[in-house]
């Protein structure tokens, strides 16, 4: 993993779900700037899936599990077409709030996946 892009993928996570947690508890329904911050947060997920596989060719392989790196990769990358889904499909207040506690999911797990790839397995 590069680790700048991991940062501000956990940044770009937080703001997103920030946003659309308090946008659903202000009574707003799904819209652009809540359905927009998931698509950007996917989007930074399949970048994420790309450098992953291309990171060990370049010489930085993970320390840790590959595995368990990629269990959580996957899941995450599932995670916000998921939640935008289900908010498209029940569109209320509380499936924003859904959309905001999916992406700050997200967020704890890229910092998960920087961690697996940095520290050793034991």
């Amino acid at each position: 993993m590069i680790w700048w892009f991991a940062i501000a993928q956990v940044v770009v996570a937080v703001v997103v779900g920030v946003v659309a947690v308090v946008a659903g508890l202000a009574g707003r329904r799904p819209g652009d700037v809540t359905v927009g911050g998931m698509a950007l947060l996917l989007l930074l997920l399949v970048v994420q899936v790309v450098i992953a596989i291309v990171a060990p060719f370049a010489g930085n392989p993970p320390v840790g599990s590959a595995l368990e790196f990629w269990v959580y990769l996957v899941s995450a990358v599932l995670l916000p077409p998921a939640a935008v889904f289900w908010a498209l499909l029940e569109r209320s207040r509380w499936s924003t709030v859904i959309m905001g506690i999916a992406a700050l999911a997200v967020a704890v797990m890229v910092w998960r996946m920087e961690v697996i790839w940095t520290t050793p397995a034991l």
